[in-house]
C-alpha cells in the first residue's frame, strides 16, 4: 500500500515552522486569523469536556486557543520539528496530547471524538479523500468536523486564475531548491510582491474601492511577518492541491459528512457532521 503522505512536504513544513514559530505573531492577530477559519464553527454543540483532533497540527497557533475550550485536545503532525513547536506554544495547556502522526495513521479509535478539524493540510497529500475519510471516520455520529482546502479559484475571473498560473511556475521552481534557498527566495517575494500589493489594497479599499479581486488584498490588514509566513508556506511547497467549491462538497459527502456550510470569510473553509 502506497504511503499517503509527501516526506519532502513534511520536511518542507518541518523548517518552515522552525523559522516561523507565531512566537513573533501578535495575540490580535492570531485571534482575527482564527475566527476567519472558526467563525463557522458549531462551538456551541461542544460540551465543555469534549474530546478532539487537529490532524496537521503544525506551530499549534490554532490549537492555542481550541485547548481552553474542550476537555481534550489530540495534536498530530507528521513532522517532529513542527511537533517540537507546537508543544513549547501549549506548554500552558494541560490537555493536549502530542503524537507523530499523519492522515493515514491517526492514533485514535473510530468514533471516538466529539470534532476535528484540520486546517490548510490535506492538500499537501498525494490522496486527499483518503485523508478526509480517515478524519472523518474518527468522529462520533453528528460531529462537526472544520476543513480548510485550497480552492482553485473557482469564485475569480479568468485574468486572476491566469495570475495564479503564472505564481504556480514559479512554486514549482522554488518548492524545489534547497531550504535556505527557498526561504531566502519567499521573503523576497514577500517584501516586494505581498507587501506592496496587501498595503495598496489596503489604501484602495480606504477610499471606496472595491478590493475584492485584487490580487493578495486578502492580506491588506495582516503584518508582514504573517506576509512572509504565507510566501514561505505557498512558494516553498512541493505538493498542493486545489479544488472548487462543488468538489470540497461532494469529497465531503463522500466522506460521510452532512449538513455542510462553507465560510464567506475564507474559501474553502466548510463544516460538517458525521453521519
Amino acid at each position: 500500500m502506497t504511503a499517503n503522505i509527501d516526506a519532502h512536504v513534511v520536511d518542507g513544513f518541518g523548517d518552515e515552522w522552525s523559522r516561523f514559530d507565531q512566537s513573533a505573531l501578535s495575540p490580535d492577530e492570531l485571534q482575527r486569523l482564527f475566527d476567519n477559519y472558526f467563525n463557522i464553527f458549531p462551538w456551541e454543540k461542544l460540551s465543555p469536556d469534549a474530546v478532539g483532533f487537529d490532524l496537521g497540527c503544525g506551530s499549534g497557533r490554532w490549537a492555542k486557543l481550541v485547548a481552553p475550550r474542550v476537555g481534550r485536545l489530540y495534536l498530530f503532525d507528521p513532522s517532529a520539528e513542527a511537533l517540537e513547536v507546537a508543544k513549547r506554544n501549549l506548554r500552558a495547556s494541560d490537555n493536549c496530547v502530542f503524537e507523530i502522526a499523519g492522515a493515514e495513521n491517526i492514533p485514535l479509535e473510530h468514533a471516538s471524538c466529539d470534532f476535528g478539524y484540520s486546517l490548510g493540510v490535506l492538500h499537501h497529500i498525494p490522496d486527499t479523500e483518503a485523508g478526509l475519510r480517515e478524519c472523518v471516520a474518527r468522529l462520533k455520529p453528528g460531529a462537526p468536523f472544520l476543513l480548510y482546502l485550497y480552492y482553485n479559484f473557482d469564485n475569480r475571473p479568468a485574468w486572476f486564475r491566469a495570475l495564479w498560473k503564472m505564481s504556480n511556475t514559479v512554486r514549482l521552481a522554488v518548492s524545489r531548491l534547497p531550504y535556505p534557498l527557498r526561504y531566502g527566495i519567499s521573503q523576497l517575494l514577500a517584501a516586494l510582491v505581498y507587501f506592496p500589493l496587501a498595503r495598496t489594497a489596503r489604501v484602495f479599499e480606504k477610499v471606496g474601492g472595491d478590493v475584492s479581486n485584487f490580487p493578495l488584498s486578502q492580506y491588506r490588514h495582516n503584518s508582514f511577518y504573517v506576509m512572509r509566513n504565507d510566501a514561505l508556506d505557498r512558494f516553498g511547497t512541493r505538493l498542493e492541491k486545489r479544488f472548487s467549491r462543488d468538489q470540497i462538497r461532494e469529497m465531503m459527502e463522500r466522506s460521510g459528512l452532512e449538513n455542510i456550510t462553507f465560510s464567506t470569510t475564507s474559501f474553502w473553509t466548510a463544516v460538517g457532521y458525521k453521519r
